[in-house]
Formats: structure tokens, sequence, C-alpha cells
């Protein structure tokens, strides 16, 4: 693996100030020249070597880094940002270390140039589509996630994979499928599900992400699932087994609640000796309290105008 390598450049205002001395310098000796051809040949040499070195100044913006090159050999990185002075010869590869992010399935257009090199078309990004991917049950879902990251070694950003911003991608894409088939999309015994445990699935996202993206110099920040359903041509029937098992666990609940009640009154009435029930009556009025309670719709009271067994 390419290490990065720290490059301390010479101050851009220092190698100016030398480079307008030796201009004031150079033209000096020129125009006391023995001859024509000398003065000639000494303005000639001081215009070269004036643009040449200026072909070594370069400005360095907050977030951005310079990656040097001679003659194809890395020499390091210019990270530090103001105005600087490098060899004239290095080849200074542009890279922006600010945070970006980007939706899972979206698409990039590269921007385009005309024949002399002007940008005519900015390159764009489109919105995120949902991947259709299968969850470990094996029920079809649609999922899509936000990743968050940026450049932290611009080194093996540029030299080991072919274009970063590509690769982190591709690999995002991939580690999204690999997680939603390792999950299921819910579930009722207390397991990870992606529904149910988005807090852990998404570290997990961001730890199979960043394991896949070790290799090319990058971080991620944060990788957040934005958009999670089952896919259309099963939704409705999966609707309809979420509101079956919501009916059952009200009715659990309910008859739970229930029971608890029926047994505070009976445990009252003995206590207080208000009443004396047998097996049989005590039954009965189990059940019309179950009744009652656990009813969907209201009852209607009867009253006995005789006696307890009439």
């Amino acid at each position: 693996m390419l290490k990065e390598e720290p490059f301390k450049a010479i101050s851009g205002w220092l190698a100016l100030v030398i480079l307008l001395v030796g201009l004031v310098a150079a033209f000096a000796l020129a125009l006391n020249g023995p001859n024509v051809e000398s003065r000639v040949f000494s303005l000639v040499v001081a215009a070269v070597a004036t643009i040449i070195a200026l072909c070594g100044f370069i400005a360095v913006p907050p977030n951005t880094a310079r990656a040097l090159l001679l003659f194809g050999k890395y020499k390091g990185t210019v990270k530090d940002s103001g105005f600087f002075w490098v060899n004239p010869f290095f080849t200074k590869k542009k890279l922006s270390l600010r945070v970006r992010n980007f939706e899972t399935g979206s698409t990039r257009t590269s921007e385009k140039k005309s024949e002399m090199g002007t940008v005519i078309e900015k390159g764009s990004r489109s919105s995120g589509r949902p991947s259709k991917v299968n969850d470990r049950d094996g029920n079809p879902i649609d999922i899509s996630a936000v990743v968050v990251w940026r450049v932290v070694n611009t080194a093996e950003a540029l030299f080991e994979v072919e274009d970063y911003e590509h690769f982190v991608e591709v690999q995002s894409e991939a580690a999204l499928r690999v997680l939603a088939s390792r999950h299921p999309y819910d579930s009722e015994d207390h397991e990870v599900s992606l529904r149910g445990n988005p807090t852990v699935v998404c570290e997990q996202l961001q730890h199979d992400i960043q394991e896949r993206l070790d290799k090319a110099g990058l971080e991620v920040i944060e990788a957040r699932i934005s958009h999670l359903a089952y896919s259309p041509e099963i939704a409705a029937a999966m609707l309809q087994r979420q509101q079956a098992q919501a009916v059952v666990a009200a009715r659990t609940k309910i008859v739970e609640g229930a029971v608890g009640m029926v047994q505070m009154a009976l445990e009252h009435l003995e206590k207080d000796n208000i009443v004396e029930l047998d097996d049989e009556r005590r039954a009965t009025m189990v059940s019309n309290l179950l009744v009652v309670l656990c009813g969907s719709a209201h009852t209607q009271p009867v009253i006995n105008t005789g006696s307890l067994y009439n």
C-alpha cells in the first residue's frame, strides 16, 4: 500500500520576491552585456526561466490537497491551505478533502468539455433509486442508503484504485445488498431486523463499507438507510400480515388485563364476604366478565329481578 507523505512547500510570497529580484538582476546584466547577441541571449534565458518558475506557484484552498509527482514518481502531498511554490516540473493532482455524500442507486453524469477544454455541461447526479434485494427470509424488499465519506489518504485514493468516487458507489451498493440478505425485514423473536433495529443495522452497514474502502484511503463518516419497504408485488400481503399480528398482539394484552381484573374482583368478593358463589356461579361470573371486558362491541346489560339462582 502506498503511504501518504506530507510535502513541505516553500512560501509562494517568498518565492515571488526572489523571482522578482532575479528578474531585475537578469535584466540589469542583459542591459550591460558586451554586445547585442549576449543581451538578447540573456533576455531569452531570463524569460524562459521566469515562465518555468511561474509554473511552480500553487494556491491550495481549505479542505483541498495537491498530490505532487515528479516524472511519474510520487513525492508527497500538500494539505496546508495557502500560497506556495514547488518544483515547476512537478505534476500537481488536485483532490478535495471535503465531506461528501451520495445515495445508493443514483447515477453520476460526467462533465462535458469542448475541444478547447471549456466546461460545456457540468456533471450532475440523479436521485437515488431503491435497490430490489431479498432479505434473509427471501422476501423481496426495496432498500437504499445514504453514505457520508471523505478522502483521508490522498496517495491511496489516487494510485490504489482507478476512480475512487466510482469505487465508493459500487462498494457501498454491494455492502448494502449483503447486509440486507443477512437480516430479516421484520422479526418477532427479538433478533436483529432491518425495520426493528435501525441503529444496529446502520452501524453494521458503516463497518462493512469501511472495510471495503480502507484500501482506497477513504473514511466512512456515516451510513444510514434512507428507504426501506417491501417490494410492490408483496406489499399488500405483508400489510395484511402486519395488521393481523397487530390485532393478535392487542387482543393478547386485552385478555391479560381482563383475567387480572376478574381475579381481582373475585378476591375482593371473597375477602369482604359480599356474596358466596359456588363453582357453577363462579364460572358463570367469570364468563360474563370476560365477555364484557374482551368483547369488541358494547355489551347490553340484563337485569335479573329474581333471586340469584332464578
